[in-house]
């Protein structure tokens, strides 16, 4: 039983790092080399990482899918520390909307045009996105803004994720605290009213089978006198 209970909650941990690891904001430090809008068609796979048509557009079963493409600095430990090595890394660009993941964004458009402005002045940039890169599924983390610097060495601090992340222990630790005060005062008294009463049942099945055994032996003992 402890051993299905570990799998289940390192099963419900792992789900939830994935949903994270997608849905929160990470930062790239790129220079973009060029925009394109090819046809995409969706499948039963990749439909579901992409977010919508652009706000006021029809939706249809394939449509234009604005593409950035960049050379991305790549780096060490989440992105905390730069290396001198660049990588290709393309990046869509879609409004989310109102929908899943929550950031509200309406313009692409614009976005598309920023990209393209520093693709024209070799600019480096900072990009930031969510999702995966996942080329055999044609799967593209979609940006959602964009930001010149001054050059690739540039640091990036995650302000937002480390202020989620402190959010969320302080949250765990209120539900856990609340949880523990909850069951202390209204669970344990009840489980240990449960066991009280368990155990005087027990106690009294216990009385009637002694009776009916001293009974019983009471007529073996008539029995043997005969």
């Amino acid at each position: 039983m402890r051993r299905i209970k570990m799998v289940l909650r390192l099963l419900i941990v792992s789900i939830l790092a994935l949903i994270l690891h997608y849905a929160l904001p990470q930062h790239d430090v790129v220079q973009v080399v060029g925009v394109s809008e090819p046809r995409q068609d969706f499948g039963p796979v990749n439909r579901w990482f992409f977010a919508q048509a652009d706000s006021g557009s029809a939706t249809f079963a394939n449509r234009d899918v604005k593409l950035i493409r960049t050379e991305k600095k790549e780096t060490f430990l989440l992105g905390f520390i730069p290396r001198d090595s660049t990588e290709i890394m393309v990046y869509r660009n879609e409004d989310t909307g109102l929908i899943w993941p929550p950031y509200f964004k309406f313009d692409s458009e614009n976005l598309q045009t920023a990209a393209l402005s520093s693709t024209n002045n070799g600019e480096w940039a900072v990009i930031t996105h969510y999702g995966w890169r996942i080329p055999f599924f044609s799967i593209f983390p979609n940006a959602v803004s964009i930001r010149t610097v001054e050059g690739p060495d540039v640091t990036i601090i995650p302000w937002f994720n480390i202020g989620f992340f402190i959010f969320a222990a302080f949250c765990f630790g209120m539900v856990r605290a609340m949880w523990r005060q909850f069951r202390e005062r209204s669970v344990d008294p009840l489980l240990d009213s449960a066991g009280d009463h368990l155990d005087v049942a027990q106690a009294e099945i216990a009385e009637r089978r002694s009776g009916v055994r001293n009974w019983l032996n009471s007529w073996r003992a008539k029995d043997k006198r005969r």
